[in-house]
């Protein structure tokens, strides 16, 4: 397989920590130029000496501040085209969809849908001129089956994915692909979380909450997120030049369907 990204640049959202950081450390590995982008500059400069040999920065702003991803974006741009964009931010709070308030719908469609589209609307110029694109949208398996108590999410989670198909379709002529990874339950701060929510609902202790999720995952464990950033890299390299328009499981088997 041809895995060498070197002289292609990515920009990797949500990478000071958890998958995010994981996937930009397995493309800089393989030769890309990586930007990190999240909101904490702190973890940012962490997170940056983590990353393999080359020419790596980052960029700092907010996702719940639309204006501000578009300036450090313009900035990171000034020095040359990205040819890959990896979306990933934060998953909606948990709850039932039915007590959820509009508020909440604005704030997750604004964090991941707004912010994704304007970042593929900013980088498309250069990727149409280079004949070279790859758009990887980490989104989760609820585009397939809806998780319980996760109402918010698994709307906006469909709606990503119904984004990105449309994107693949049109970009395709281009060189560009969309793709979609739906990772199931990662070993993340994202999944502390949720084993802290219901252990809370529950009146379980967290052992046993985890314990309970990994017995409805054939694998028996949770995922890592160096599992996922495998299969992001292959997304990005050459060799996955005539993958588009999918949806991708990591999930160890949990997902009920086909």
């Amino acid at each position: 397989m041809d895995l060498d990204l070197k002289g292609k640049r990515a920009l990797v959202c949500g990478s000071s920590q958890g998958m995010g950081l994981a996937i930009a450390q397995e493309l800089s590995q393989m030769g890309a130029s990586v930007t990190l982008f999240a909101r904490s500059e702190d973890s940012l400069k962490l997170a940056l000496a983590k990353l393999g040999p080359g020419n790596h920065d980052y960029l700092v702003a907010d996702f719940d501040n639309l204006e501000d991803v578009k300036k450090e974006v313009r900035k990171g741009l000034s020095n040359g085209v990205y040819h890959i964009l990896i979306n990933n931010t934060g998953g909606p709070a948990p709850g039932p969809l039915a007590n959820a308030d509009l508020d909440e719908f604005d704030l997750a469609i604004g964090r991941h849908l707004h912010v994704s589209h304007t970042l593929v609307q900013l980088l498309l110029p250069g990727m149409k001129e280079a004949n070279y694109g790859r758009v990887v949208n980490i989104i989760s398996t609820s585009v397939k089956v809806p998780i319980p108590g996760l109402g918010v999410s698994n709307t906006v989670r469909g709606a990503m994915a119904s984004w990105a198909k449309t994107l693949a379709n049109e970009l395709g002529q281009f060189g560009i692909t969309v793709n979609n990874i739906l990772p199931g339950f990662i070993n993340t701060s994202r999944i502390e979380s949720l084993v802290a929510g219901k252990s809370k609902s529950q009146g379980k202790s967290k052992e046993e909450v985890e314990s309970d999720m990994k017995k409805t995952i054939p694998a028996g464990r949770f995922g890592e997120p160096e599992e996922i950033a495998a299969y992001a890299g292959l997304l990005c390299s050459k060799s996955g030049a005539y993958i588009s328009g999918t949806s991708l499981r990591i999930d160890g088997g949990r997902t009920g369907s086909i």
